[in-house]
């Protein structure tokens, strides 16, 4: 094979990254030890909660409204965030996870439909089985499937990056965990989380200070090497955390699919309607 074809072949390979991120995520249930310390342990249990999202570029355009979505059943926790296009566009993400001791994700799922984004598409994990399918639409609604079973590592981060990045470790280390991404095959890369600094906000006139992480995914092997001189490697995503004893993630910005734009999630408050007088 001669270096255009091997490039193309490589280039390929790299496509479909962001599907494991969604917005801001499968592990198998048997692993060894190393795998085990490499799961991020429980600091905050997660609950039932019902917050608002807005969807903006970086120049403020508000591009759709969403909700993050939270129940818990023992130590089983399901969250889902779905966003409403202006477009008509919609993003839905929905992850099953176990939070005892160690955070385990046990099934996830991601469907991007839509003029927003360059390809309709689904994505299913099962966290227990190991069985992964992509389906896919082409411009002209063809349908295609991708299914296998994966020996999958219990770190993997799928649908979990909001969670996780409250709960790292104390002592200040910057862990690396696991991503499933879809090119359309499925193909394990690497998420290393890096603490960059703090930055202001204000709060009703209260100043108070976020800790901000930069994340970014490694592909490893000769795929990693060959990408950044395609210019096809992943975009660093950045996210801000308030620390404490109830730590919140405050907004993140990344893109949500391959090759798209980078785009900002924030929390939002409700707006009251006025009284009549």
């Amino acid at each position: 094979m001669n270096d255009r074809h091997q490039a193309a072949g490589w280039s390929r390979a790299l496509r479909g990254w962001p599907s494991a991120l969604g917005c801001l995520t499968i592990c198998l249930g048997v692993f060894g030890a190393g795998s085990l310390r490499a799961q991020l342990a429980v600091r905050h249990p997660e609950g039932v909660t019902h917050g608002f999202l807005l969807l903006r570029t970086l120049e403020n355009e508000t591009l759709a409204v969403g909700d993050v979505i939270q129940n818990s059943n023992g130590d089983r926790v399901t969250s889902q965030v779905i966003f409403h296009f202006k477009d008509g566009s919609v993003h839905d993400e929905r992850v099953s996870y176990s939070q005892k001791r160690r955070f385990r994700m046990l099934e996830y799922r991601l469907s991007q439909k839509g003029p927003a984004f360059k390809t309709q598409s689904e994505l299913f994990i099962n966290g227990t089985s190991g069985e992964v399918t992509v389906h896919s639409w082409d411009e002209k609604g063809k349908e295609k499937v991708e299914s296998s079973h994966e020996k999958l590592p219990a770190d993997l981060a799928n649908g979990m990056i909001p969670i996780l990045t409250k709960n790292l470790p104390a002592d200040g280390s910057a862990p690396t965990l696991s991503l499933l991404v879809a090119t359309p095959k499925p193909r394990l890369t690497k998420l290393e989380i890096d603490r960059e600094g703090e930055d202001a906000f204000g709060v009703g006139g209260s100043r108070r200070k976020a800790s901000r992480y930069v994340l970014k995914i490694s592909i490893r092997g000769v795929a990693g090497i060959v990408a950044p001189l395609l210019g096809k490697g992943p975009p660093d995503i950045h996210v801000w955390v308030l620390e404490g004893e109830a730590p919140t993630l405050l907004k993140s910005e990344g893109p949500l699919y391959e090759g798209g734009p980078v785009w900002r999630i924030e929390q939002i408050s409700p707006e009251w309607a006025k009284e009549a007088k």
